[in-house]
């Protein structure tokens, strides 16, 4: 229908939840009967506040979206009732973490949900006989856009689990029939740490995939529960820099071959911690780091239409947009993503 739709942290409150909303523009929320409390608390703080829709036992039946959907036909949207949608347009509003100040919203357009979507699904070999089990947020770009768009690429199917728990975890995994396992770093390590489980190594998980698997528990985990591979991965929702360990390195986000440099040019650069800024030479360019040295992940911004994983479209705050381009790096002129990591990159 041609709608964006922004993805709330279920977690807001209060200012913070009112930003989110405010910053997006949005003139409908839907919220779980169980978040209004939390939605309630947001409202008073907004401008112009947004016609609210409750959904589930418990919210107000007057504005009930499940129930306005029960009076309407189960029929395709007609053509006139179709909106003439490309992949350069919006859509979602996918929101960072807010760890260094309140969260941006940033820009998705169809193009990079449908690429990464297609992509995710290959980098885990997904099939039409897999189920992908997934315990991460939905308002996340794991959760919400990778681990369920690999199964709808493929044709198979997800396992949603509203949250991750040590102890059902893999009781949960083998009656739901998973075949792939979609983790971050931490949550690997809690299974790791707890007790001896009778199902730990009598579930299907053929891979596992995500980010933020430490290198100390990385082979411990694959051994301790027979998983066969660890693919892991480096992504930013806003961002254009994507790499991908495909070969099981421990330790390793994922690496570009030579062949697919100029496709998607990622490099680091030489960072100074304590201006929290990139070092320049004499020439007043960026120094790329050599072989194991750490630096600042970049990635080369290119608008053009041809080249579309390397855009950057930013945040709804134009503001928050510019911290995020770098000028004059490796060339007077040219512009790159900062991605705000530091990495070393080894000599392979």
């Amino acid at each position: 229908a041609g709608g964006v739709v922004a993805l709330l942290n279920t977690n807001l409150r209060d200012a913070a939840l009112a930003h989110c909303i405010a910053i997006v523009g949005a003139r409908h929320v839907i919220a779980a009967a169980e978040l209004m409390p939390a939605l309630e608390t947001a409202l008073p703080l907004l401008e112009t506040p947004p016609k609210v829709w409750s959904h589930g036992a418990g919210a107000d039946a007057g504005h009930r979206i499940d129930a306005a959907l029960e009076s309407l036909a189960d029929d395709p949207l007609a053509p006139e009732e179709r909106v003439a949608l490309t992949l350069d347009d919006p859509c979602l509003y996918i929101y960072t973490s807010g760890t260094t100040g309140l969260p941006k919203a940033a820009h998705v357009n169809h193009y990079r949900v449908y690429g990464a979507m297609l992509a995710f699904s290959r980098f885990i070999e997904a099939t039409p006989d897999d189920r992908i089990y997934n315990c991460l947020p939905l308002y996340h770009t794991s959760g919400g856009v990778l681990g369920i768009g690999a199964a709808l690429m493929a044709g198979g199917s997800v396992h949603i689990r509203e949250k991750f728990s040590v102890s059902e975890f893999w009781d949960d995994v083998v009656a739901s029939g998973s075949t792939r396992f979609q983790y971050i770093g931490e949550l690997c390590r809690y299974l790791l740490n707890a007790p001896a489980h009778p199902k730990e190594r009598a579930h299907g998980i053929r891979i596992a995939c995500g980010n933020g698997l430490r290198p100390d528990i990385w082979e411990p985990f694959r051994e301790r529960f027979g998983i066969g591979h660890v693919r892991e991965f480096y992504a930013a929702t806003e961002g254009n820099a994507v790499l991908f360990n495909f070969d099981d390195t421990c330790g390793a986000v994922g690496r570009v071959p030579g062949w697919a440099r100029s496709i998607f040019p990622v490099t680091t650069i030489r960072f100074d911690v304590a201006r929290e800024a990139p070092v320049r030479g004499a020439d007043g360019l960026c120094i790329e780091c050599a072989p194991g040295e750490v630096g600042e992940l970049v990635s080369r911004i290119v608008v053009d239409p041809l080249k579309p994983s390397q855009r950057f479209d930013g945040y709804a705050d134009r503001l928050e947009t510019e911290k995020k381009v770098l000028r004059d790096v490796l060339v007077p002129g040219d512009l790159w993503f900062r991605s705000g990591d530091l990495m070393r990159r080894d000599r392979r």
